[in-house]
């Protein structure tokens, strides 16, 4: 009796322990970013971000929207850091540190060359939110601009364009880890007539990879 009241004991301890410690594992929350899969870890606040333009695109800022005249640089990346990654679904926040062009060429009426391009104003705050929708935000202190120095026929000029709204939009993609950006206007601030009027931005980064983590896997988002 008493060897079978110990048995009974120790069943139900491992019943008890079975049914509060399964269900605290499956209901541990995915946070809104994960790196290497949808259910991989989740990303560390303070953690770095990386993304350079997709194989065999460009990034662009066209004169008119969907327009295929512009400037186009085949070499742009990004880097931000993780500021909050709260569980899935939520909206995680980051700051934009570093956002570069270069090999860019442009085939604009009259202008000559592409001297540089530079993003001003740096950083930015960045949300991703879990339905795939990243914002890049600048302030009124410090908005979202963009310096393009051009040479044309008359010489070299400065033109100095300003995010609408002073944000721009785009979309991640899990299936190859992108971030997409497309058609996000842009208005000439400064800068003389041989300047375009306007430049609608678009590019696609890919893969989103998390530098601070041993092999850079990619991320996702929840």
């Amino acid at each position: 009796m008493r060897a079978s009241r110990s048995l009974t004991v120790a069943a139900v301890s491992m019943l008890a322990m079975a049914l509060t410690a399964g269900p605290a594992l499956a209901d541990d929350p995915v946070a809104v970013l994960t790196s290497g899969s949808a259910a991989g870890a989740d990303v560390a606040t303070g953690d770095v971000l990386n993304a350079a333009v997709a194989a065999g695109t460009t990034a662009d800022f066209a004169t008119a929207s969907g327009g295929s005249t512009g400037v186009k640089c085949a070499e742009s990346a990004f880097s931000t850091t993780v500021v909050d990654n709260p569980a899935a679904p939520g909206v995680a926040t980051q700051s934009t540190t570093a956002h570069t062009f270069a090999s860019c060429t442009a085939n604009i009426l009259g202008v000559t060359r592409v001297t540089s391009v530079k993003v001003n104003n740096l950083p930015f705050a960045t949300t991703i939110s879990s339905d795939g929708v990243v914002t890049v935000s600048g302030t009124d202190a410090a908005p979202i601009r963009t310096t393009l120095v051009l040479g044309t026929l008359l010489g070299t000029v400065t033109c100095v364009f300003q995010a609408g709204g002073n944000a721009i939009t785009g979309t991640v993609a899990n299936a190859d880890q992108s971030i997409n950006f497309v058609n996000q206007a842009f208005a000439k601030v400064t800068g003389p007539a041989t300047c375009p009027g306007a430049g609608f931005f678009t590019a696609k980064y890919a893969p989103v990879v998390d530098t601070s983590v041993a092999g850079s896997p990619a991320v996702f988002t929840n």
